[in-house]
């Protein structure tokens, strides 16, 4: 009798025994397919966020994205900082788009510094935005970037465009342009954009520039000559052309007057010149050169 109860304890020992095992077993299946999926998952995460997360930076509806060299903005990046964002800056990039904050409809402030932009008109509607910043870019019709700003951003207060190839400033290029090209255009700038800007640049918008703006803005357009431009000799060319047309250049005239055929006259002089510049010979006029 004994023996036999003995076997009996043996075999129900082996099969509890047996079955916690299934049981752990079990467990750690679970365990590592929940972990599996969650790796799975992190990475979808992540291949939707399609930049760099560390480099982001988010605090109160304030986000800054900055020398990332990357072509286009990350629509991972909208989808992290919100509709909502107040403050975007995406300086020191290559953008050469900016269609993806279409949805970024809250902000208020852009800074576009040192990116690739050629133009704006991917910017898209802003109804909120006051201040917008795209120094050191590539933007070459400056014209067409005013009015698309008065178009997209009614409400705007501060626009600094210094740097760019078709903006007349001395920072852009000193040799070509100086104050009084930088100050006409500065005051076709303030006659295009709106009413509500009140700083261009460097400077506050004073009521004298408000009130020139407005009378004679229209007539302070800036309009550039390029290689481009219909009925001009190729850059190549231009010293080529000048040399042909003026090697033979003379200011005497071409035909000679007979003795009879002369214009001068005598007479006495009937006041007398005291200063230190000369008067010159004013019996000599132009036709006798």
């Amino acid at each position: 009798m004994p023996k036999r109860l003995d076997t009996r304890v043996e075999i129900r020992t082996g099969s509890t025994s047996t079955n916690a095992t299934a049981k752990v077993d079990s467990t750690t299946e679970i365990k590592r397919t929940g972990y599996l999926r969650m790796s799975a998952y992190k990475m979808a995460e992540l291949n939707q966020q399609d930049f760099n997360r560390s480099a982001l930076t988010v605090q109160r509806k304030r986000a800054w994205y900055t020398g990332q060299q990357t072509e286009r903005i990350p629509s991972g990046l909208v989808r992290v900082i919100g509709v909502d964002c107040v403050s975007l800056d995406l300086s020191y990039n290559a953008l050469s788009s900016v269609s993806a904050l279409k949805d970024c409809t809250d902000l208020e402030e852009l800074i576009l510094d040192n990116n690739c932009l050629e133009d704006l008109k991917t910017l898209p509607v802003m109804p909120s935005l006051t201040t917008l910043s795209v120094n050191n870019n590539k933007l070459a019709d400056i014209d067409g970037v005013l009015k698309r700003i008065k178009d997209c951003c009614p409400k705007v207060e501060y626009v600094s465009l210094l740097g760019n190839p078709g903006y007349p400033d001395q920072l852009t290029n000193p040799t070509l342009n100086d104050d009084e090209d930088y100050e006409r255009f500065r005051l076709y700038s303030i006659y295009v954009l709106p009413p509500s800007i009140r700083f261009l640049d460097y400077r506050a918008v004073t009521a004298s520039e408000r009130s020139n703006a407005r009378n004679r803005g229209r007539f302070y357009r800036t309009v550039k000559l390029t290689q481009e431009s219909p009925g001009l000799p190729p850059s190549s060319s231009i010293d080529e052309y000048d040399g042909l047309d003026f090697i033979n250049y003379t200011p005497l005239p071409r035909s000679v007057r007979t003795p009879q055929d002369h214009k001068g006259a005598y007479g006495k002089c009937k006041y007398r010149y005291s200063g230190k510049n000369s008067e010159g010979n004013r019996f000599i006029s132009n036709n006798d050169l």
